[in-house]
């Protein structure tokens, strides 16, 4: 549930000793960082499940996709019931070479009015 990813994302946002924890364990990880779902599979998953959050792989790369976009387009209006975090983002896939697929992912895209 991409639910879990952003209540995860909101945690460690709010908690240093969180992100540090974290931190480090995606720096002992002994495979290659640049595998980047390996990186999210061994550490990223587990580290979350630790600590009450469950989300796949997918399910992180669509929220990263969806807070990516909406950081391109401010111009968009917000929904009252949808908070948007302003700060800046580590995005586990999309800053490491995955990008948005509009074959895979077409409702993401939001609407503009033109």
């Amino acid at each position: 549930m991409i639910e879990q990813a952003e209540a995860f994302f909101e945690r460690c946002a709010a908690d240093a000793a969180l992100r540090e924890q974290l931190r480090l364990a995606e720096e002992s990880y002994p495979g290659s960082l640049e595998i980047r779902e390996a990186v999210v599979e061994d550490v990223l998953l587990p580290f979350a499940r630790e600590h009450g959050y469950e989300f796949t792989l997918e399910e992180l790369r669509t929220y990263e996709t969806r807070v990516k976009l909406r950081g391109a387009r401010p111009d968009l209006p917000i929904p009252e019931d949808e908070e948007i975090d302003d700060n800046p983002h580590r995005f586990w896939l999309l800053d490491h070479g995955w990008t948005y697929d509009t074959d895979v992912y077409p409702d993401q895209l939001p609407e503009t009015e033109e």
